[in-house]
């Protein structure tokens, strides 16, 4: 016969042993409990219609009920037609006001991604053009060497001016094989770079990987609760140690949920090691995740009341034409002034069928603290043509640079106070850049440089701009050239010295060749 010892412990086994099991499932799976849990607090909206549904129909029938039972009768009859009727009413009502409150939350979520937007007059911040992303992935290639893995993701680093490139490593239960940080200036092909390896058998997890190889369920096991955007991540070189870092974010609010920044994990290529940090300061390049900033300014749809949120009457779209097609939103671009300072920039057109560029917003790449960063919308005066018209503009006045063979119109960015700059070239080599403003004077003022930022000619430089006096300059030096030489007239080339016209003839051969070059 078995004690009450015994059976107090077999008690205790039978309820202990399935708890342990489930707490222990539930730590390992705390990547899936994460999902869930940021999945099912976006599905809360969605939950209040068909309860509103509930509620409002089985009111009439709860009262009749009650009624009933507060007479002390002990069987409840069948409904009547009215109560019937009035259930059916309160559905329909219910659902109403479901369908509005799916709507209306929306809007309240996009409010509450724009209360820190501020719209200013102000000039936009002067800012540096960099290679467009398209050839800082195009040049990579080339520079992996032997590596047999593929390319997942390109990032810019402001802080360094780098392209950063994580290569994932072929194979199911793998992780990343290489990280390549590589310089890839305007004026001709990357340069410096700087690969480093990461070890397979130590450090073999991924975003998306499969199982124990997945990124995401190692971060959940030192952090609950965040989550990430695979475009938010990107890799470094610590010396020979890649480190891969994954801006985090959190959920707050209940019937509006939306997102905030949660500090970032580093990833160890070495040792495979996951640390989560709230100091971003020493992090080389992004901290701020950039699916938050795009967050914040698809939210200035918001900056009115409903009514003009709903027929998108109020706010900005950014520009989805031209060059800037596919990737037309959030360019990581640095501030000039040399502070160090990086932005997240959009070029914004007003909601509706207008496609010219009226503001610029502007969302700091590094934010401290667990709140939205400021988001800043500059109102541009003069306005710029859409990025679609300013490349018609430039095929049309630079034909003899633009556009042969391979060569293209690349992105059009805002690079400061009222200024945009767009590349030319292929994705191996940019050529040229046109530097532009808005509508000086009836038309857009714009000036062909070369890669390297040499002023070559203008088709129309806005009056006082630094292109105008630097043309002006030009004009003076060959006034006072030529009147060195004694002015000769230059349908007779008798007059030209043998020095002149020797200097001539090199200038036309040079001109020459590179002409047959571009062709």
């Amino acid at each position: 016969m078995m004690s009450r010892g015994g059976v107090s412990m077999g008690r205790t086994l039978r309820v202990g042993i399935p708890i342990l099991l489930l707490a222990a499932v539930g730590w390992y799976a705390s990547y899936v409990t994460t999902i869930l849990v940021w999945e099912a607090r976006k599905l809360v909206p969605w939950l209040v219609a068909p309860a509103l549904v509930a509620l409002l129909a089985g009111v009439p029938f709860l009262v009749r009920l009650l009624t009933h039972r507060l007479r002390r009768r002990r069987t409840t009859p069948a409904a009547a037609g009215g109560i019937v009727v009035l259930g059916w009413l309160g559905a329909a009502v219910g659902l109403a006001l479901g369908a509005f409150w799916l709507a209306y939350g929306e809007y309240l979520q996009d409010r509450a991604y724009v209360t820190t937007m501020r719209v200013v007059t102000d000039p936009v911040p002067e800012l540096t053009a960099r290679a467009p992303y398209v050839v800082g992935e195009a040049q990579a290639a080339p520079n992996l060497g032997d590596v047999t893995g593929e390319i997942t993701d390109v990032s810019y680093l402001p802080d360094s001016d780098r392209f950063a490139v994580l290569v994932e490593r072929r194979g199911w239960l793998t992780g990343y094989e290489v990280g390549l940080v590589q310089e890839v200036p305007l004026g001709g092909n990357s340069r410096a770079q700087q690969r480093c390896q990461f070890d397979v058998s130590t450090a073999d997890a991924r975003i998306g990987g499969w199982f124990t190889h997945n990124l995401g369920r190692k971060i959940s096991a030192e952090r609950r609760g965040v989550r990430f955007s695979a475009d938010d991540a990107y890799v470094h070189c610590r010396g020979d140690t890649p480190v891969v870092v994954v801006p985090l974010k959190r959920q707050t609010g209940v019937l509006v949920v939306t997102e905030r920044p949660a500090g970032v994990a580093l990833y160890d290529g070495r040792t495979g090691k996951v640390t989560i940090t709230d100091d971003t300061t020493k992090v080389p390049g992004p901290s701020y995740p950039i699916s938050l900033a795009a967050e914040q300014r698809e939210g200035t749809a918001a900056v009115g009341g409903f009514a003009d949120w709903w027929f998108e009457r109020s706010g900005w779209d950014a520009s989805e034409d031209g060059a800037n097609e596919g990737n037309e939103s959030e360019f990581t671009l640095r501030h000039r002034d040399g502070s160090g300072g990086s932005a997240y920039v959009t070029p914004l057109t007003p909601q509706g069928e207008a496609s010219s560029v009226v503001a610029v917003s502007t969302v700091p790449t590094r934010h401290a603290g667990g709140g939205l960063a400021p988001l800043t919308v500059h109102r541009l005066s003069p306005t710029w043509s859409s990025p679609q018209a300013i490349v018609a503009l430039i095929k049309a006045e630079y034909r003899d640079v633009c556009c042969w063979n391979d060569d293209e119109v690349f992105e059009v960015v805002p690079t400061g106070g009222s200024t945009w700059t767009a590349t030319l070239g292929s994705a191996q080599s940019i050529r040229y850049r046109v530097e532009g403003r808005g509508q000086v004077d009836g038309r857009e003022a714009t000036c062909l440089k070369n890669a390297d930022g040499v002023l070559v000619r203008c088709a129309y430089a806005a009056p006082g701009s630094p292109e105008e006096q630097e043309l002006q300059r030009r004009e003076r030096q060959k006034q006072q050239e030529e009147a060195a030489n004694g002015s000769p007239d230059l349908k007779d080339l008798a007059t030209y010295t043998d020095e002149r016209l020797a200097e001539l003839n090199r200038r036309i051969s040079e001109e020459v060749n590179r002409r047959l070059k571009e062709r």
